[in-house]
């Protein structure tokens, strides 16, 4: 583990968002102030855009600039925040690289801690029992589930968040990306791999070179 003492102050930590959201949802509904579909679309363009964009472009400033890069590792929180990226859940980061010897997953085995600032609400999954009890076991099977194939040789290492720390997985450069612009780079990195769930995306995956 890359925490042996999993201390979770839950005074520190803000009630869980999907049972605010359904207050906002039923209070505004009642009030004929907003349509539930179109706050679930506001949601889901939060979880999965908005909020794990922030940490790609982070990644991909620290694929083209070594010095940052060096940085985000040493001194993550100070890093993070220099690009602009920082409040409530994102207050103490970690960041870890995942190269070809080791591959770093990160996991909330008590609650669903989880660096908002740079990833957005976190997924269902993250959140589930089956995922924190089974990465914990069997991390690699559990890579496997998610498409992610490692050689035999790669170290997995388990990092468990806190309400003291939270982690940023550095996911690898995808090859063929020589010259590409952050934005760019940014496309490929995606809120899975940021959480060592996944990788970057290929450059063939958004349609080549840019």
């Amino acid at each position: 583990m890359g925490d042996d003492h999993h201390h979770h102050d839950h005074s520190h930590v803000p009630p869980e968002p999907a049972l605010r959201v359904q207050a906002l949802e039923s209070l505004l509904t009642r009030k004929g102030l907003v349509d539930p579909g179109a706050l679930e679309a506001i949601i889901e363009t939060y979880s999965n855009e908005v909020g794990p964009r922030n940490g790609a472009r982070v990644v991909a400033h620290s694929w083209v600039d070594p010095d940052y890069r060096q940085w985000l590792l040493d001194d993550a929180t100070a890093a993070i925040a220099h690009l602009g990226y920082q409040g409530r859940q994102g207050e103490h980061m970690v960041a870890l690289e995942n190269t070809d010897q080791v591959h770093n997953l990160v996991v909330c085995t008590l609650c669903s801690c989880y660096p908002w600032t740079v990833l957005g609400i976190p997924p269902t999954w993250y959140k589930s029992e089956a995922y924190r009890a089974r990465a914990v076991r069997e991390p690699r099977a559990v890579l496997e589930e998610f498409g992610v194939h490692l050689d035999d040789n790669t170290e997995v290492r388990l990092w468990d968040s806190t309400a003291e720390i939270r982690y940023l997985v550095i996911p690898q450069r995808p090859a063929g990306t020589e010259g590409w612009s952050e934005e760019a780079l940014a496309d490929l990195v995606t809120r899975d791999s940021m959480v060592g769930a996944g990788v970057a995306r290929r450059p063939d995956d958004v349609g080549g070179a840019a």
